[in-house]
């Protein structure tokens, strides 16, 4: 069973009015995304006063003066927290559409998402075993 459409259906498609309608708005939709982000970020190159002191490109630290060196370097470890929890984190984006579909999904639905924790559990095992979750 195939669920990519045939040849003769995607140039019926593409001859469509409607279609090519469809497409040009998403086009649009994207050009208009993309200047609305771009056109600050060019504008600002133009209008902002470029006035530089030693005051101005220090760094700021809530309303006081900064002390010591801001280039801190952090510990390995609390970046594989960071995606530790990103990577458990998408794992609740996808079990709770899931958890809500159960029912209409069926047992092999179930199944797969036994498998899919089955991988997340192996992943933090591994870390686990690697020490990468001990401070």
């Amino acid at each position: 069973m195939t669920f990519l459409p045939s040849a003769s259906i995607l140039k019926s498609y593409m001859a469509d009015p409607i279609y090519t309608y469809h497409v040009l708005f998403v086009a649009l939709f994207v050009a208009i995304a993309v200047i609305f982000a771009v056109l600050p970020l060019v504008l600002q190159r133009f209008i902002a006063p470029k006035k530089p002191s030693v005051i101005k490109n220090s760094p700021y630290e809530c309303g006081l003066e900064s002390v010591g060196d801001p280039w801190v370097r952090f510990r390995v470890q609390y970046y594989l927290y960071a995606l530790l929890f990103v990577i458990f984190d998408v794992e609740v984006v996808f079990i709770y559409p899931w958890a809500v579909a159960l029912r209409e999904l069926g047992a092999w639905a179930f199944i797969e998402m036994v498998i899919f924790l089955g991988i997340l559990a192996l992943g933090l095992a591994y870390a686990w075993k690697k020490g990468v979750l001990e401070w």
